[in-house]
């Protein structure tokens, strides 16, 4: 495959880390094909990638990031692990690119046309990825040993790289990996529980509050527009609600909100998705529990994230929120949206029941296989991740670690104990969504600095099996067989 290379030196910000370390990365663009699984189709297209070589020696290994649903330089510049890793263990280190995200689009700006959306699938882009490692391991060194990192949706992939791709991939570090969930695997109602779950305990009071807004923003929606003009003035709305059918936008925009507070609810201020304090869940049920009515107390809420450095004048809720087949939140992306009505199997909405912090917001797997019908005439194939991904069915998988956060919604979703296969699972308390993979913070809980420990640790012992393993091949080369040493 052809490489077009293109240097572009770009120093990722360090955001809040404690030391400013993060290295300038190069991006370039490798030629992908468009369908791997089509040898009529000869059609390519540049996928991006971000590099660093500063610390690597010949003979160390490739730390490989299996980029998520959006554009690679915000995990580049969320996921501090590997900088830290690669600088102990003189690692390269790449951070690729999902098709369809960011510059990767097979077809340009025509990308995300229904009709060509059919080739956003798991198992292109980790073709991508598979291509990608190849190509690099023969720049590097065939023997050059590949660890995937990943977190999320990211963290299902570098696990799935190591399943189907072992040749290429000698082990993954997965976090946040909602593997069991994606596949239909359980009760799909466990995420919003969760999410209820996390404000409960930064105070027993806010979810029944953050219910009682809710109920408060129905009555006012069904009151005309005397109500509708309340709603649209204490949440600061740029354009003034009309009818009382946005209530659901509202409803849907502002569930988004919360969900997005329990997942990056870190111990120190970030900016990744958007600006948040330290603790968001905490300021949040303490705005809840110390506002004068419970309406101004939610507005107050939801801008922590809509409004995180408090300099928008107004908020626009179609802009901010799309409703789709996620009813955890797809941002404004269509290509999230296509995948949640294929193989990506996401939790139901909200029934207005369990948990009752959340208002009546329902997405049955019936509801959405009819939007996905509808909107991409795609029917979702909610078993094929169990048939193509294993499932639960772990017993042969080896060097993959499993990490989750107790305050991470998704932890259920995926592997929640070290009894599968020959795979290491750590649960690190008092950490939210993928925080093993941030960069090292003087706010971190001792539990995600062993977590980090423990992995270094493990891969290190992968890296040293995997020499071990090619010292004996080398030896068994040059002994000659049985055969010969008898003299026949």
């Amino acid at each position: 495959m052809e490489l077009m290379k293109v240097v572009i030196f770009a120093t990722l910000a360090c955001l809040v880390r404690v030391e400013c370390q993060t290295p300038a990365l190069t991006t370039n663009y490798f030629d992908q094909y468009i369908d791997h699984f089509n040898f009529g189709n000869s059609q390519k297209y540049k996928q991006r990638y971000l590099y660093t070589e500063k610390y690597w020696k010949e003979g160390s290994p490739l730390l490989f990031y299996t980029g998520n649903e959006g554009d690679i330089t915000d995990f580049a510049a969320n996921t501090g692990l590997m900088y830290e890793f690669a600088k102990k263990l003189s690692a390269y280190v790449v951070f690729a690119e999902h098709r369809y995200y960011g510059e990767s689009l097979p077809f340009g700006n025509a990308s995300l046309q229904t009709d060509k959306l059919g080739f956003l699938t798991v198992e292109q882009a980790m073709a991508d990825f598979a291509y990608l490692i190849k190509f690099l391991g023969m720049k590097l060194g065939d023997k050059t040993p590949v660890i995937c990192f990943g977190g999320s949706y990211g963290g299902m992939l570098s696990a799935y790289m190591r399943f189907k791709y072992p040749n290429l991939v000698l082990g993954a570090i997965a976090s946040s990996a909602p593997i069991y969930s994606v596949a239909n695997l359980g009760d799909q109602g466990y995420f919003f529980q969760d999410v209820a779950k996390d404000f409960e305990n930064a105070d027993t009071n806010c979810p029944s509050l953050i219910k009682s807004a809710f109920d408060k923003i129905g009555q006012l929606a069904d009151q005309g527009k005397q109500g509708l003009d309340k709603l649209s003035s204490v949440f600061k709305l740029c354009q003034p609600m009309m009818a009382a059918n946005e209530v659901d936008q509202m409803y849907g925009w502002i569930r988004n909100s919360l969900t997005i507070l329990a997942m990056l609810d870190y111990p120190y201020p970030t900016n990744f998705m958007g600006h948040l304090p330290a603790h968001p869940v905490n300021v949040a049920c303490s705005y809840m529990v110390n506002s004068s009515n419970t309406l101004d107390g939610l507005a107050a809420v939801n801008a922590i994230f809509y409004n995180g450095t408090g300099s928008k004048t107004c908020s626009d809720m179609y802009a901010d929120y799309m409703p789709c087949a996620d009813p955890t939140g797809c941002g404004n992306s269509i290509s999230w949206d296509y995948q949640a009505c294929t193989e990506v199997v996401l939790p139901d909405g909200t029934d207005g029941i369990s948990p009752s912090m959340f208002p009546k917001l329902p997405l049955t797997p019936d509801m959405r296989k009819t939007y996905c019908e509808m909107k991409y005439n795609v029917t979702p194939r909610t078993d094929w991740l169990g048939i193509n991904m294993w499932g639960d069915d772990l017993g042969s998988a080896t060097n993959i670690v499993f990490t989750n956060g107790d305050l991470d919604p998704w932890r259920r979703g995926g592997v929640t104990n070290g009894d599968v296969g020959s795979v290491e699972y750590y649960l690190i308390k008092g950490g939210a969504h993928h925080l093993d993979l941030r960069g090292s913070h003087s706010g971190d809980p001792q539990s995600v600095i062993d977590v980090r420990e423990k992995e270094l640790e493990t891969i290190k012992r992968w890296l040293t099996d995997y020499q071990r393993q090619n010292i004996k091949k080398r030896r068994k080369k040059k002994e000659p067989s049985s055969y010969f040493r008898a003299g026949l």
